[in-house]
């Protein structure tokens, strides 16, 4: 059901309120809180229609109402067609292009946590297809080969081969022609045994070469997937009494530390080819089963080549979701904006 003007009205004034304060919120402070001019007897029933929708939920009896996470669905998905303001908030947060990406990742995360008061993460970018664009074999020394493997986004993985024998520069040309042949272009599920078979028949005795180089690829693109996530502000958590129960806070500060459920939730958003804006999980829709309590909202920024990483807010259910995703949209455009130059 499409809510009229007026319900949406008294939603977002319920929420807006619920956010500042944490507590129920009543007919008496919405009729204070709206520009509408209506009687509390008139919100209450607009109120109680908002209730049987869904949209808010009365705690214990004779309380006032709290949003549920339908409500606070239809408040961020109005609040995301309608907000397309940036704003300047962390302008001077980002490093120049020099600096270290694992210094400005770092800075972002702690510049976020202090700015919002939430709990953050940010992973660093990786190749959104891990794909392979060159290989070159150059001689070392007389029993060694250096192959240089490039995967998408410019990623450059070095490996040392061991030769049985010297090997001269026409047959290392030779060998460079027949692996970017065959393989440019292919990530590692697309070389199949076939084509495996046919370059070591052409590579005929060097093939043991090529069994090697193809080992030296997949090294290369699985240690592309190790993702690393820098977090901060964990101890926020501790700010919102909905979330400072000793058992729910032990599981969202482990969570944070092991960091495996965040990898998996950033590999969700990255996997994900349709959506490279905004995204927010509210309550139940959260993917990490000890965030259940909580709402997370993740950018997707992107580099140069397609490399692609995750930033992501933790908060509770009530957070302030229009300065969050301003502050995520300023951030992602910048960082894209920094590498685009």
């Amino acid at each position: 059901m499409q809510l009229d003007e007026r319900k949406m009205k008294i939603l977002h004034a319920i929420i807006r309120n619920y956010l500042e304060t944490g507590e129920p919120v009543g007919s008496r402070t919405i009729s204070k809180y709206t520009d509408l001019n209506l009687s509390s007897a008139t919100i209450r029933n607009e109120m109680a229609d908002l209730e049987e929708l869904g949209y808010i939920l009365q705690p214990h009896t004779s309380a006032g109402r709290i949003p549920s996470d339908k409500g606070y669905r239809l408040y961020v998905d109005n609040m995301l067609q309608e907000k397309e303001r940036e704003v300047a908030e962390i302008k001077e947060l980002l490093l120049e292009k020099e600096e270290k990406m694992e210094q400005l990742l770092k800075q972002v995360a702690k510049a976020l946590a202090v700015s919002t008061n939430y709990a953050t993460m940010i992973s660093a970018p990786q190749a959104s297809k891990n794909k392979l664009k060159f290989i070159q074999l150059s001689k070392v020394d007389a029993r060694q080969l250096l192959a240089v493997i490039v995967v998408e986004g410019n990623v450059i993985k070095n490996s040392i081969l061991d030769v049985k024998e010297e090997l001269d520069d026409e047959t290392i040309l030779k060998l460079n022609i027949l692996l970017n042949t065959h393989l440019n272009g292919l990530a590692v599920e697309e070389i199949n045994l076939g084509m495996i078979s046919s370059m070591k028949k052409q590579a005929g005795i060097h093939s043991d070469i090529v069994s090697e180089v193809i080992d030296a690829v997949a090294d290369a693109i699985k240690a592309d997937e190790d993702l690393e996530i820098y977090t901060s502000g964990t101890n926020n958590i501790f700010r919102y009494p909905e979330l400072a129960d000793n058992q729910k806070a032990s599981e969202l500060i482990n969570t944070f530390e092991e960091k495996q459920m965040l990898t998996e939730l950033v590999q969700e958003t990255l996997a994900n080819e349709s959506e490279t804006g905004i995204q927010v999980y509210i309550g139940e829709e959260t993917p990490i089963r000890t965030m259940k309590d909580c709402s997370i909202v993740t950018a997707t920024y992107e580099l140069e080549e397609g490399m692609r990483g995750t930033i992501g807010i933790i908060g509770p259910t009530r957070m302030d979701y229009d300065k969050v995703v301003n502050t995520l949209k300023t951030l992602m455009h910048q960082l894209d904006a920094l590498y685009k130059k």
